[in-house]
């Protein structure tokens, strides 16, 4: 049986729960699940009741990267992503919430890629990583040449991006691209309880510390020192902060409204 994939979403309170679903193809990218991913994190970037992202995946896998055939040569499908929509490797528009990924399996090209666009990764213990786009002809486009080297350092980004070579969750949590290493079976859980406490806190400071964070690492540490004030000027004024200190105040949890 012949399957054409999707991306289904699920609503959780503030988590937006977002399922690559083409198992009976290792959960390999078409165009169309590309451009769905991108209608998913659009949703998440643009919908004030979600404050966090999960990504994850049916099956055994996370995905084994592209359907090449569906992307390059005669029979190619054409992507139509619409204008303004955020960009699955945040390499244009960026989503703003935070994303949390959970991975299993074959992790392999674009599956790096698009964990890398997003902020933390829970990995199974069975989980295989590997970016082959050099064996295959081609080079990462997805992200890999500067995200590896921000997450794992100049030495370690080329030993895996050269090599093109295959390795373990524990190896890829040792060089920072994963941050927590699970039994098989549990890393979406985990991931969706990372995601609760994150949407516990105030989502505007999150969220603008996600923006300082990418300032740094998109034009450098002056740019993101400048920042800084008008983040100040957006925090300290909001709703948010003023029951952050009422809460401290009268000794309770703090009940954030992101404004």
């Amino acid at each position: 049986m012949t399957t054409e994939g999707t991306i289904r979403t699920e609503a959780h309170d503030h988590v937006l729960k977002i399922i690559i679903d083409n198992p009976a193809k290792k959960n390999s990218f078409s165009p169309l699940m590309m451009d769905l991913l991108s209608d998913a994190l659009t949703e998440l970037h643009d919908n004030n009741g979600y404050r966090v992202g999960v990504i994850c995946a049916e099956g055994k896998d996370f995905t084994a990267g592209l359907d090449m055939p569906k992307f390059f040569g005669p029979n190619a499908e054409k992507r139509n992503v619409r204008e303004g929509n955020v960009d699955v490797f945040g390499l244009t528009k960026r989503c703003k919430k935070p994303i949390v990924t959970a991975t299993q399996g074959i992790v392999y090209t674009v599956g790096i890629e698009l964990m890398l666009a997003g902020d933390i990764v829970v990995a199974a213990d069975d989980s295989r990583f590997c970016q082959m786009e050099a064996k295959r002809g081609i080079a990462p486009l997805g992200g890999a040449h500067f995200r590896y080297l921000s997450r794992a350092g100049w030495g370690n980004a080329m030993y895996h991006l050269f090599l093109c070579d295959e390795f373990t969750a524990p190896r890829a949590r040792e060089i920072g691209l994963v941050q927590e290493v699970v039994p098989a079976g549990q890393q979406v859980a985990r991931a969706m309880e990372i995601a609760a406490i994150i949407a516990r806190n105030a989502p505007l400071g999150i969220q603008v510390t996600k923006e300082a964070a990418a300032t740094y690492t998109e034009q450098g540490e002056a740019a993101a020192i400048a920042c800084i004030p008008a983040i100040r000027d957006r925090v300290l004024k909001s709703a948010d902060a003023r029951e952050g200190i009422q809460s401290f105040i009268e000794r309770r949890p703090a009940v954030f409204q992101g404004r």
